[in-house]
């Protein structure tokens, strides 16, 4: 049994997947396996896979797919990973060569359902190091996790167990991910350094605003059900209400002050203000936002209707 699986969608990344697998396949971590799943790319990206194949036919697992996104492609690679831990790394991006061994000695150590550790935002002309909180039970994981798939070794066994998948067709899908996996993390640990180098593409679907950044609320949604679906939503709803706050007029108002198409950013703005107030009518009275005195949670507590139009009218 590899130590670790690593599973790669790969679509149409001609430009990077070599420094990505690079960076794999010299992981000082030996006893790991690098699932590659071609998500139907239409470029020279199987070309290069087939030489990292060639080269290193003990590490490399190599499966092929139609199209059908980045959720379908890692889920497709969920049940072929044999590791005792499982990661994900997207294709464009790469990581250090001692992020794996690192973090499965401190899983071992540790007894980890999952390890996370920091990363770096790369843009073009400057990096950024982005060093999350630790958070120390579920609670706290709920409130402060960085809701990226490809920073964290989680324990296979749970996603065996759990039978947690990426949400297929969506955008926003780590964030569905992570949280549907919140309550069956007893054991969280972190490495402290940054390991994976986020690179910032113009035309990554990340970067790229428009209507679809509304599938923000069906993510949401799928949530919440979630949660009640498993009878623990009044456990987590404290949580769960800041979260949705936070993601409604933090990160996801910015994106879609973003968007150019002004009739639908104006149709965007207003349904994520109605839809976090139908939600969550009493969120400025959340106790997680009541007692932060953040920047962030001081924002959030200035915003009502008035106010609300006048930082959508600054953020653009």
């Amino acid at each position: 049994m590899p130590k670790v699986s690593v599973i790669v969608p790969v679509y149409n990344v001609e430009k990077y997947i070599e420094k990505c697998l690079n960076t794999l396949v010299n992981q000082t971590l030996q006893d790991i396996e690098i699932i590659v799943v071609n998500d139907g790319s239409t470029d020279n990206s199987e070309k290069i896979i087939n030489e990292f194949l060639e080269k290193y036919p003990e590490k490399i697992v190599y499966l092929k797919k139609e199209n059908g996104g980045l959720s379908d492609a890692r889920n497709f690679g969920i049940p072929y990973a044999k590791g005792e831990y499982i990661a994900f790394v997207d294709s464009d991006d790469y990581v250090e060569t001692f992020m794996y061994k690192e973090m499965y000695e401190i899983a071992k150590k540790e007894n980890s359902d999952m390890v996370e550790c920091d990363f770096i935002w790369e843009y073009p002309n400057k990096s950024r190091i982005d060093t999350g909180e630790i958070y120390n039970n579920k609670k706290e994981m709920a409130q402060k996790v960085r809701v990226v798939a490809w920073n964290k070794l989680i324990k296979k066994s749970i996603l065996d167990e759990t039978k947690i998948e990426f949400p297929k067709g969506y955008r926003y899908e780590d964030l569905e991910f992570t949280y549907k996996l919140i309550p069956y993390l007893d054991k969280v640990s972190f490495l402290k350094k940054p390991c994976v180098h986020y690179i910032q593409r113009d035309n990554s679907i990340s970067n790229t605003q428009n209507e679809r950044t509304k599938e923000i609320f069906d993510i949401l949604d799928h949530i919440i059900d979630y949660y009640k679906e498993k009878g623990i939503y009044e456990e987590y709803k404290t949580e769960l209400e800041y979260t949705y706050t936070r993601i409604v007029l933090c990160s996801s108002l910015l994106r879609m002050c973003k968007v150019k198409d002004k009739e639908i950013k104006k149709k965007l703005l207003n349904l994520a203000w109605d839809n976090l107030n139908n939600r969550f009518p009493n969120w400025k009275k959340n106790k997680i936002l009541k007692e932060s005195k953040s920047k962030k949670d001081l924002y959030m507590k200035s915003i009502n209707k008035t106010t609300y139009k006048i930082y959508t009218k600054i953020f653009r």
